[in-house]
């Protein structure tokens, strides 16, 4: 993988025992947002999502469907691929943790961690959540013991396992903590992150006794290997070991709930492993409805699909992207979603497109100069987006953008632009317009890529001369 001038972010990989929900649609458009902004800046990019099918929970769920779990779990992946391409997400590669390739590269990892001394055999005594996969401590649950998250009560597991030792790691952590002030973002999850390892890590479970579906540990095969051992590790089976050792992952985007798998067992997992660590771990917020976080345990799931089928997928990636401050908690309801899209698409971006659209298709337009004005709207919108995607503020990306929507409209009903009867002026208005355009919709492409071609497709200038093909209605009123 050649590391010059690349771009590699991935996504978590999500859990099989469900169909996508909004939450999780909503951490894959913020990674797609940004693998299509570096593409736009002329970088090769590697974006990577898939599926964690080694899960109990995925057990559960095959059995609860009354399906055989291979088929069970092939099912579930093809919904979960064509759901992202149903959502335009431009993903490069699409990892299951059933893959031979992923086996494999987790066999080599766990080799490596073994050989660093770090891999050893104890018994282990613990309240284990099969919601999170994971042990949790007494005082991370509620007064009457359940998980805050998922409302069960974890259950008491003593087994002889592989343990992982997480406790060499600490200092290293910390001290590569100093040394990388930006790796988890935003700023409050990663204080979290480190008050966590300053008051002291445990060595972790990295194996369960043999259950029916997993990856055996190697030459142990009363055991397989905990799943998330297994799971961080596809960020590396997308591009190989070597692959990783190159060039590894930029970022990657994930919801609050695994800040701390990624931010702290991961990169101690490389240490061990001799690998280089990410560059960052981002952190979305829970979208909630009525104040309580979607979850498919607690059944109050929105299915980004249906949404997409009504309010199209930039629809449904405009509302994420520009309601949700990134890194906060947002709440989801039809009502604002239908307000956002009729208010900014309908009668703002699609409204300004179609006025100038309608009145330069009537124009012969030659490539000119723009007035100052207009320069100095296209910077500042430039400068804004700049500043504001390195760090991960969507919204205020958006906002800016249709500050220069609003300035545009403005301008039609001040100018009056379809009275103008002097030809030179009336041309003059008309550049100016379709550039500030045509200059917006460079800008949406991360944002609303299929809007933004379309706008794209609509300005073909030849030869200096501007044609114009006028597309359906971009964002037809929702009532």
């Amino acid at each position: 993988m050649d590391s010059h001038n690349e771009f590699f972010i991935t996504t978590p990989i999500y859990y099989v025992n469900d169909k996508p929900h909004i939450g999780h649609a909503y951490s894959t458009i913020v990674a797609d947002t940004l693998a299509r902004w570096r593409e736009v800046r002329g970088e090769r990019v590697v974006f990577t999502t898939g599926v964690d099918e080694n899960a109990q929970k995925t057990v559960d769920a095959a059995k609860k469907n009354g399906e055989e779990i291979h088929a069970y779990v092939d099912r579930m992946a093809d919904i979960w691929n064509s759901t992202w391409a149903k959502l335009g997400i431009s993903n490069t590669d699409f990892i299951r943790t059933t893959e031979e390739r992923h086996i494999e590269t987790v066999r080599d990892i766990w080799g490596r961690m073994e050989a660093a001394g770090d891999i050893y055999k104890g018994q282990y005594q613990g309240l284990y959540c099969k919601g999170h996969e994971a042990f949790m401590k007494e005082d991370e649950l509620t007064p009457d013991g359940l998980c805050p998250e998922h409302k069960t009560a974890p259950e008491l597991v003593t087994e002889e396992n592989y343990f992982f030792r997480l406790s060499n790691y600490q200092q290293k952590l910390l001290e590569f903590y100093e040394a990388h002030g930006d790796f988890v973002a935003p700023a409050h999850r990663f204080n979290e992150v480190r008050a966590f390892v300053e008051n002291g890590l445990e060595d972790i479970s990295f194996s369960r006794e043999k259950k029916e579906w997993g990856i055996p540990v190697p030459n142990d095969p009363n055991q397989v290997i905990y799943v998330w051992a297994d799971a961080l590790v596809n960020y590396i089976t997308a591009v190989g070991v070597e692959g990783w050792e190159e060039h590894p992952a930029d970022i990657h985007v994930m919801a609050k709930d695994i800040v701390r798998f990624h931010a702290v067992i991961w990169p101690a997992m490389l240490m061990s492993a001799g690998l280089p660590l990410p560059g960052q771990v981002i952190s979305t917020g829970f979208l909630t409805i009525d104040g309580t976080k979607m979850s498919k345990s607690l059944g109050n799931v929105v299915d980004p699909l249906d949404l997409a089928t009504r309010y199209g997928a930039d629809g449904l990636r405009y509302f994420l992207l520009r309601e949700v401050s990134f890194g906060d908690d947002g709440d989801f309801s039809e009502e604002k979603m239908k307000e956002r899209y009729n208010a900014d698409l309908a009668n703002g971006l699609g409204n300004f497109a179609a006025r100038v659209l309608t009145l330069a298709e009537k124009e012969k337009l030659h490539f000119g100069k723009l007035d100052a004005e207009f320069e100095t709207i296209l910077k500042d919108m430039k400068r804004a987006v700049q500043e504001k995607m390195t760090v991960f503020k969507f919204s205020d990306v958006l906002a800016a953008i249709w500050i220069a929507i609003s300035f545009g409209d403005r301008y039609v009903n001040e100018k009056k632009v379809w009275e103008i009867k002097d030809a030179a002026a009336r041309t003059q208005a008309l550049f100016n317009l379709v550039s500030l355009l045509d200059t917006i919709a460079a800008m949406l492409a991360p944002f609303l890529p299929e809007t933004s071609k379309k706008i794209t497709a609509a300005l073909e200038w030849k030869n200096d001369v501007l044609h114009v093909k006028k597309p359906d209605i971009l964002f037809p009123r929702i009532k």
